[in-house]
């Protein structure tokens, strides 16, 4: 996919914004990576209405047209055996409570993208380590974030958690993914 046709997190938050949709581009993410990962489909070719999202007002064609890019790029991130996939979470160098914050978001996204993919009823195959990959993304989602006073142990430790989650939804992707037929794969 060439780089003038890649979407980017500021595209969605200006989306987010003027079509008032109720998350942040953290949660937005998560739900559009988990509603893949969990093998679901694009009703009508919309990403708005397959994550249960309700715009007020509609996004424009080219709007929808750039879901729609991002949905298939996410897609080929996911896949891709060169590891190119990354949660969208706040850089590197915002405030570690705001990075934190934005993790929490990413996965109750993820979670309630898998919940609507339909990945809950093709679980039963799932590997051991998928479902602890689940389990513990449940628990962090859960967790209230206490911080230490070194700000390095902070961004170590929230590191890890964020490559967790990044190797995470890549693992649950490969495996309720697996069999899944292509949803709709056309460009617009």
């Amino acid at each position: 996919m060439s780089a003038n046709l890649t979407v980017d997190p500021e595209d969605i938050a200006e989306l987010i914004g003027r079509c008032k949709l109720s998350v942040s581009v953290s949660e937005f993410h998560g739900s559009l990576v988990g509603y893949i990962a969990g093998g679901g489909r694009f009703p009508g070719d919309s990403v708005l209405a397959a994550l249960s999202l309700e715009p007020d007002p509609a996004p424009t064609a080219d709007e929808e047209a750039m879901l729609n890019r991002l949905r298939h790029q996410t897609d080929e991130w996911l896949a891709d055996p060169e590891l190119t996939f990354s949660p969208w979470l706040p850089d590197d160098d915002a405030p570690i409570p705001e990075r934190a914050e934005g993790l929490v978001d990413w996965i109750h996204g993820f979670l309630g993208g898998l919940g609507l993919g339909g990945s809950v009823e093709r679980n039963q195959g799932m590997s051991d380590d998928a479902r602890e990959v689940l389990k513990d993304m449940a628990s962090i989602a859960a967790t209230e974030f206490e911080f230490d006073a070194d700000d390095d142990v902070n961004d170590e430790s929230l590191t890890e958690l964020e490559e967790f989650v990044r190797a995470g939804a890549m693992l649950l992707h490969a495996e309720l993914s697996r069999g899944t037929p292509p949803a709709n794969d056309t460009l617009h």
